[in-house]
């Protein structure tokens, strides 16, 4: 690999990340749920053969994150010895690098001359996987056979087309089944482009030296995040955040984070957190690691490459049994995208006095998730994921922004028209939340308001909000951002929420959800 020219490296690295972005255009343009086609809740990714990840969009950095273990795991089950040309691999379990069920993963081996060099990765969040509740989130699900039917490695194409009756028996356990063919279609057609695309990487470049770049960048990678941590001062430094709830009687649940920094190597030890909750709070230990990886780079201030060399100096450690090691049959729904923003969150509070100047003050680290499920006539489903910003949190030079995502979750909200067109459901308001941002010597960003109204005879709801009772944070002497607030109003009665709930609605209910604001950074004595 002495001899690679690096002009060909960068330009392979180029055509990765091309090749990835192709497929996440792919999705959006092809898929049937609005959730891909609009929010974006979707992910591409390439690995090399042995599953380490070398290509990605820029898509949701927790599904990323995860992703490069996925293939990893696989390759234990499903060995690449009886893998084929024309293959593709549908699963979505926990114990292979996975996240919580909805997001269904679609694995495509790349042969080149009858040699496996590649892999591409599609992952897409379902609208509907069955379980007890439409949409596939059960807030008290006490294990995860409640949320939703798992699957384990399955043929679901070769070259002879796609597997119909292991296609089949999927769709006849979810709610939506045309929503959900047409999602899995756009997911092979992804995983299809980005074949095309290794391929003629390859002819152009040499099969050799495309494989032998991979490698390089894996380890281009570790140099960055050697290098990055390196800059850190070395010390022990510890910090924690807390879930709303999940805890003894309601209480708020613990995630806490010792980090410790040795020259250009660091531990991050997330042993202290909370035992298992009986909620969908729990989370993989893949989703934990991918939340440390994410903070690790952010807390650089590089923009790195992010691929399976950046792992290698950083040690992960979960418990068992923990909210963060839970066991394969623990309900972990909302883990993807609440307990996730805790790990980086209390990561960020931990090195507060060390690096303030490459930190922000809290935000709205949840999904802010409306899961809203209509039941049609014929018997089947209309499934709304919708989900909500609030203010970004100040940092030390300026304020935050209003109505926007922060850390692992980018997707972005559904336009009202599009809900009104494809849901009985009429968006009466949308605005700002004034005023909701966090005092300091910068001010925390506003926090966003949208009401929904029900058209249907009936429509069932899950809530999956953080913030509502622990608020976003400030930093420096900021002060918090008021915190999340759902509200139902029904027959002139108004009614708070909880954040995490699933209830049934009637024609003319009206939810609300009043995003968070951000934390303040500073004195706000100091303020200009």
């Amino acid at each position: 690999m002495s001899t690679l020219d690096p002009f060909v490296v960068e330009v392979i690295r180029h055509g990765l990340s091309a090749a990835a972005e192709e497929m996440s255009l792919v999705m959006t343009r092809s898929a049937r749920s609005p959730l891909l086609r609009e929010a974006g809740d979707l992910s591409s990714a390439i690995t090399d053969a042995e599953g380490g990840l070398v290509g990605q969009g820029r898509d949701i950095p927790i599904h990323l994150g995860a992703m490069a273990y996925t293939i990893r795991e696989l390759l234990k089950v499903c060995p690449a010895s009886g893998m084929k040309e024309g293959d593709a691999i549908i699963y979505n379990v926990g114990a292979l690098g996975g996240n919580h069920l909805n997001d269904v993963k679609v694995a495509r081996p790349v042969f080149v001359d009858g040699k496996l060099i590649a892999f591409a990765l599609s992952l897409a969040h379902w609208p509907d996987v069955g379980g007890t509740w439409p949409g596939s989130y059960l807030a008290r699900a006490v294990d995860t056979f409640q949320e939703a039917i798992r699957i384990p490695p399955l043929p679901i194409a070769s070259s002879a087309g796609v597997n119909r009756p292991v296609l089949d028996f999927i769709l006849a356990n979810v709610r939506d089944p045309v929503s959900c063919e047409g999602d899995l279609m756009a997911q092979l057609a992804a995983t299809t482009a980005a074949e095309r695309r290794i391929r003629e990487m390859c002819e152009q470049y040499g099969t050799q030296t495309f494989v032998d770049t991979m490698a390089r960048l894996h380890d281009l990678s570790e140099a960055e995040m050697r290098a990055a941590i390196a800059d850190l001062p070395d010390g022990v430094y510890e910090g924690e955040d807390f879930l709303d709830d999940g805890g003894p009687n309601g209480e708020p649940s613990r995630i806490h984070v010792r980090i410790e920094i040795r020259g250009d190597e660091a531990t991050f030890d997330l042993s202290g957190s909370a035992d298992k909750v009986a909620t969908f709070c729990n989370t993989t230990p893949f989703i934990a690691r991918s939340a440390v990886v994410y903070a690790a780079r952010i807390m650089s201030g590089r923009d790195m490459q992010q691929n399976a060399g950046a792992l290698r100096p950083i040690t992960i450690i979960t418990r068992p049994g923990s909210i963060l090691e839970p066991g394969w049959n623990a309900a972990v729904a909302a883990g993807n995208h609440e307990t996730s923003m805790r790990v980086v969150d209390a990561i960020f509070l931990a090195m507060e006095s060390v690096i303030p100047e490459k930190l922000s003050a809290g935000g709205p680290a949840t999904s802010g998730l409306l899961a809203f499920a209509e039941p049609m006539p014929d018997q089947s489903w209309r499934m709304l994921y919708e989900v909500h910003g609030g203010g970004e949190g100040a940092r030390h030079d300026r304020d935050g922004c209003p109505a926007t995502r922060v850390h692992l979750a980018n997707t972005s909200n559904t336009p009202a028209e599009v809900i009104e067109a494809n849901y009985a459901i009429r968006v009466e308001r949308q605005a700002i939340r004034r005023d909701s941002g966090g005092r300091g010597r910068h001010k925390g960003g506003d926090g966003v308001i949208r009401s929904y109204r029900v058209l249907a005879p009936s429509m069932w709801l899950t809530t999956c909000v953080e913030r509502t009772v622990m608020p976003t944070y400030g930093l420096s002497g900021g002060e918090p951002g008021k915190p999340y607030v759902v509200t139902l109003e029904r027959d002139g009665a108004r009614e708070p929420l909880a954040g995490k709930a699933n209830l049934l609605l009637k024609a003319g209910d009206l939810v609300t959800l009043e995003g968070c604001g951000g934390g303040g950074f500073g004195d706000p004595a100091t303020r200009v």
